[in-house]
C-alpha cells in the first residue's frame, strides 16, 4: 500500500482532486491520494479504505468533519484527517 500511495504522489492526483472535507453531502467520490505518514495510511488500511475506492459522503460538518459510507459501513473522520484524503467526483 505504501508503494501505491507513493506512486500516486509522484504522478499527482490530477487537477480534479480536492480534499474529502470539501465534498458535499450525498456526493460519491473516489479516493485518489492519501497525504500523511504511516499512521494515517495504517488507519485507512484498518478501516478497509484504499486508493481508488468509491465512497459516499453521508454527512458533513463545518470544520471538515465528515461521515462517509462504503459497502454498508460508516466511517467518521475529523477535519484534520479529511483534509489529508484527496478525492475526485464520480459520475453516477
Amino acid at each position: 500500500m505504501a508503494r501505491m500511495i507513493a506512486k500516486r504522489r509522484e504522478q499527482g492526483a490530477g487537477p480534479a482532486a480536492f480534499p474529502l472535507a470539501l465534498a458535499g453531502e450525498g456526493e460519491q467520490v473516489r479516493i485518489v491520494l492519501i497525504h500523511g505518514g504511516r499512521m494515517v495510511q495504517q488507519k485507512m488500511l484498518n478501516m478497509g479504505l484504499h486508493l481508488d475506492d468509491v465512497i459516499q459522503v453521508v454527512h458533513r460538518q463545518g470544520q471538515g468533519a465528515v461521515l462517509i459510507a462504503k459497502a454498508g459501513h460508516s466511517y467518521a473522520f475529523g477535519g484534520g484527517m479529511s483534509h489529508k484524503i484527496k478525492v475526485e467526483r464520480v459520475e453516477r
